[in-house]
């Protein structure tokens, strides 16, 4: 029987606080008690701010807490051709369109109906999924910036069976239905960086075998897309376990946004590794 894999998967486009120390924790617990395998992610795929100062802090704060992983970690900045190749996979089954709308444009055309994605951001609604094939040719060869959407509508009709994941945030494993037309038509490729989270964190957790994947519960409404980016490469679903988050003092959750203290913070103010373990229940 194959052994359980579990990965920790961090952007280094900030410092680490007490948020990611408890998913690492939590991750490498869990394969601890599996007799699985904890491997470690670099999730840099956004160069501008995923900078080798921050990815080296970053490991340097993970190796601070105490944790261990498998060598060699892996960084997505060196697959970019791989993202490109699932890309183009989708581009082939018509699944996708160029789209060429600003975030002012999508703002303006969402301004009336105020429909919102399941993370509270305006609904795209749909505009250039209408342009006529000759119309998106022009605008391609003049050069005009562009993401690259997934036709959700389209890409469900062709799955032709509701889909469903395994969550087990709860402690006791439970059957979730996928609700990806919630979504819309999502970016699949980001104008700066010419690609996404959506396919670079599939794609990677089918290449490293990971069967179990343990990350924030704000990214439970995610895993919809990710199921169905699963199901038109081909590629495995794991297990879920989607976990609470840690806020602050005012209740919001930590994040590098809001420059909650960081895990450096906490260490030049004398707290030990200890300490954060202690505090946060390992």
């Amino acid at each position: 029987m194959s052994r359980p894999v579990f990965r920790f998967a961090p952007s280094p486009n900030g410092r680490l606080h007490l948020g990611h120390a408890y998913s690492a924790l939590l991750n490498e617990r869990m394969a601890r008690e599996t007799g699985g395998r904890f491997l470690l992610r670099i999730e840099d795929i956004d160069r501008p701010r995923c900078t080798d100062a921050l990815t080296e802090a970053m490991l340097a704060d993970l190796a601070w807490l105490g944790l261990a992983w498998e060598e060699p970690v892996l960084r997505q900045s060196e697959h970019l051709t791989d993202y490109h190749d699932a890309q183009q996979r989708l581009r082939d089954m018509d699944l996708t369109y160029p789209c060429f709308c600003s975030r002012r444009d999508i703002a303006l055309a969402t301004a009336a109906t105020r429909e919102r994605d399941p993370e509270g951001q305006p609904l795209y609604p749909g505009t250039c999924r209408h342009l006529s094939a000759e119309e998106r040719a022009r605008r391609l060869a003049q050069g005009e910036p562009h993401a690259w959407r997934l036709a959700m509508d389209k890409a469900v009709a062709s799955i032709g069976a509701p889909l469903f994941f395994t969550e087990e945030g709860s402690g006791v494993p439970a059957r979730e239905p996928a609700h990806a037309e919630a979504w819309g038509d999502v970016v699949l490729v980001r104008k700066d960086i010419g690609t996404s989270y959506h396919i670079a964190v599939v794609i990677d957790d089918a290449r490293q075998g990971v069967t179990q994947v343990v990350r924030g519960r704000d990214l439970f409404h995610a895993t919809s897309i990710h199921l169905v980016l699963q199901h038109l490469l081909g590629l495995p679903t794991p297990l879920y376990v989607h976990h609470a988050l840690i806020d602050d003092a005012e209740g919001r959750k930590l994040s590098k946004s809001l420059g909650s203290k960081s895990l450096a913070d906490l260490r030049d103010e004398g707290v030990s590794p200890q300490d954060v373990r202690q505090a946060l229940g390992f």
